[in-house]
């Protein structure tokens, strides 16, 4: 499938790279879920991060990317938290394990509490490996992009999210087919390019990937209960990173549930951990 080379090593400048395109990722997201379906929604900077809400239990409804250019002080935190209060939201801080430890302690002492992990895995892109899954194809999105590609990408995402593989350690949120039709559709208009594989001419899995800084996030990724562990996904790693490649990246980033089939596929397809998200949770209602 692919030669493996040595581990990539992920240093605290990288993890702020990766950290701030996640964060502007989420600003975009959320404020593309405003304009697409007019809900009430927010982007507000902390600390080379950003706080961001996108309507009712979005998954967009977080704090990501501080830790790297700052501590937000009280008043600070207070203020966000405010915002988040005023939507009946409670709010979630994802803190990356190399940003500073003194953000976890003044999150502590303010009553968030740990609800869950995340790992980031991370691989350069001097090399990205050939596969052929046998009756998987893969097709890119179209430059003449219509309604029944976006209707069968679409359908075929959030399908796989609404019935996710139970291997691994579970996610602590759970989404409806709305919300989650909304956080895709608002991904495609936030620039992340669509992919759908298929298994006898019908929609087995679909990914997304977003180009960024030199950044390939992986988004979005998804295989339908009927098809899985045939390799569909493997594919769709495998031609998303073909194409970060051919477009300059020099790093593509997926984040997985840990002990996820996800992230033994990811590893398989040569990624190594970079370093774990903790998700902290404090109720402000």
């Amino acid at each position: 499938m692919h030669s493996r080379r040595t581990s990539y090593f992920v240093d605290e400048a990288t993890a702020a790279r990766i950290e701030r395109a996640e964060a502007e990722l989420m600003a975009a997201c959320s404020s593309a879920v405003g304009s697409r379906f007019g809900v009430e929604h927010f982007q507000v900077a902390v600390r080379g991060g950003f706080a961001t809400f996108a309507g009712a239990d979005s998954p967009y409804n977080k704090v990501s990317g501080v830790g790297f250019a700052g501590i937000p002080d009280d008043h600070e935190l207070s203020e966000m938290e405010a915002r988040f209060a005023e939507h009946d939201a409670p709010v979630s801080f994802e803190v990356a394990a190399l940003a500073d430890p003194a953000l976890v302690e003044r999150l502590s002492s303010r009553g968030y509490r740990l609800v869950s992990f995340e790992d980031v895995l991370v691989r350069d892109l001097v090399d990205p490996p050939e596969v052929k899954a046998d009756g998987v194809v893969v097709r890119r999105e179209p430059a003449d992009v219509d309604d029944s590609w976006i209707r069968a990408w679409l359908d075929t995402v959030v399908e796989a999210s609404l019935q996710p593989d139970t291997q691994g350690l579970a996610q602590h949120e759970e989404f409806s087919r709305e919300v989650l039709e909304q956080a895709e559709l608002a991904g495609f208009d936030a620039g992340v390019r669509t992919y759908l594989a298929l298994v006898d001419g019908v929609p087995a899995g679909g990914a997304g990937v977003r180009l960024v800084n030199g950044i390939a996030q992986m988004a979005g990724a998804g295989t339908v209960p009927a098809y899985r562990r045939r390799g569909v996904q493997t594919a769709l790693v495998a031609a998303r990173l073909e194409d970060a490649a051919a477009a300059g990246c020099d790093l593509a980033v997926v984040t997985t549930q840990p002990g996820s089939p996800s992230h033994a596929n990811t590893q398989r397809m040569g990624f190594d951990l970079g370093y774990t998200r903790a998700v902290l949770v404090k109720e402000v209602r």
